[in-house]
């Protein structure tokens, strides 16, 4: 049943960016930037955990996950080391991905060339 609700999940967020892609003006990047912050929000108030708990790992794939780590490891930090914990804790959970982001980029942009 697990497998079924992380692809329900899944499918409902690619659903709702596609609708808002189609009917809106708004481009992909602000699409993410929408479900970061939902992602956020939803963490803030612990609603994201209990949709992992019912998703599974369908719910740790989305963009809407990079703000719940955002947040979570922001939460984190703060209980550890106070108020400059935020600004530590933020880049806890998300360090790999962020990493991995830049190097595939430059790798990538080395190998690929630009269109005018």
């Amino acid at each position: 049943m697990i497998y079924l609700n992380a692809f329900i999940f899944c499918g409902l967020v690619c659903v709702l960016g596609q609708i808002i892609l189609d009917n809106t003006k708004l481009t992909p990047g602000h699409v993410t930037t929408m479900f970061v912050v939902l992602g956020a929000f939803l963490d803030t108030f612990n609603i994201y955990d209990k949709i992992i708990l019912w998703a599974g790992g369908g719910a740790l794939v989305p963009i809407t996950s990079f703000g719940h780590l955002l947040i979570h490891g922001a939460m984190a930090g703060a209980y550890d080391y106070g108020f400059m914990g935020l600004f530590m804790g933020i880049f806890d959970l998300t360090a790999s991905g962020i990493a991995s982001a830049i190097i595939f980029s430059f790798v990538l942009s080395l190998i690929f060339k630009p269109r005018d």
